[in-house]
């Protein structure tokens, strides 16, 4: 099986590296890192992950042109991009990210640190084994 590499965009460094940590120890994924989505975006364009999740609160407006930027481009415009967000409720999300952006699925708080590469790996349609 070929390990799987994800980009996480976080404008938490500390919660950045947790994520990183927890999805690199307790299954294995390479795990890039990303403060910004400018920087997301060069890093999708170099190392073209297999998926990328965006962390909600990064901005609708900066989310938003990230994922228009990251699909006109032939070689990013396949990757997949699932949210990660601290919000309780998905009411915010429904009337504008979510629906704007036609994602299908987001990874929401609070995060089991054991079970994120599995809720990951399932909005992805990823096999574990």
């Amino acid at each position: 099986m070929t390990t799987k590499r994800l980009l996480l965009i976080h404008k938490n460094p500390t919660i950045g590296e947790v994520i990183q940590a927890c999805l690199t120890d307790l299954v294995g994924w390479k795990v890039g890192v990303a403060s910004s989505t400018g920087e997301g975006f060069r890093q999708a364009s170099l190392y073209q992950p297999d998926a990328i999740i965006l962390e909600v609160s990064i901005g609708e407006i900066d989310g938003l042109l990230f994922l228009k930027q990251l699909k006109s481009q032939p070689e990013t415009q396949g990757i997949p991009v699932r949210l990660l967000t601290l919000k309780a409720k998905w009411s915010d999300l429904s009337q504008s990210w979510f629906h704007k952006s036609q994602l299908a699925a987001a990874i929401v708080n609070p995060l089991e640190p054991t079970m994120l590469g599995v809720e990951i790996a399932k909005v992805l349609g990823w096999d574990l084994d």
